[in-house]
């Protein structure tokens, strides 16, 4: 079986169809593409909760799949946004490691190159894009909250957080 587009658009209506073999063959393609997306991307040992993560999501979400669309940027978006919370959580993690352990570890290093990969990242992308996202995808902050910290309404805030995810991830595509 070979993961192109137009065989994984017809596994993915197949199984929205409640064909189980075809679904079970849409997982384990979806998995090698994904397998393959992360690399380079996340640190290997984290890779198969990441997989798992997407693989969840897509079970989750496989009605919001329209069949008239292609299947790729739809599970690339899934990808994505599973890929920036694992960054998000890993952030938070190793910062409360630093808080609850004086020690500097050496694991903690990636953190450090996550972070200064990120910020370079960021300054790729307009002021408020960047400050929404880091607000709200990293810091876990509401739409609310940032939208009264920034001035930005509500409906900006969100346009600028996906304009902005969006442009994030065609600069990673464009360096892999």
């Amino acid at each position: 079986m070979t993961g192109d587009e137009a065989t994984l658009a017809r596994l993915m209506r197949a199984a929205q169809s409640g064909d189980k073999r075809a679904y079970s063959a849409l997982l384990e393609e979806v998995a090698r593409w994904l397998r393959r997306y992360f690399r380079g991307r996340i640190a290997p040992e984290r890779i198969d909760d990441l997989i798992q993560d997407v693989l969840i999501s897509l079970h989750a979400k496989r009605a919001t799949y329209d069949p008239e669309r292609p299947f790729f940027p739809w599970i690339a978006a899934i990808a994505r946004y599973r890929w920036l919370d694992h960054l998000r959580a890993d952030y938070r993690g190793r910062t409360a490691e630093l808080h609850d352990d004086a020690a500097v570890k050496d694991s903690d290093e990636e953190v450090v190159v996550a972070r200064v990969s990120l910020d370079r990242l960021f300054e790729q992308l307009p002021p408020a894009q960047a400050e929404v996202i880091e607000m709200v995808r990293i810091e876990g902050r509401s739409i609310a909250e940032a939208s009264e910290k920034t001035g930005q309404s509500a409906s900006l805030v969100k346009v600028n957080i996906h304009r902005g995810l969006k442009k994030l991830s065609a600069l990673v595509e464009k360096a892999n």
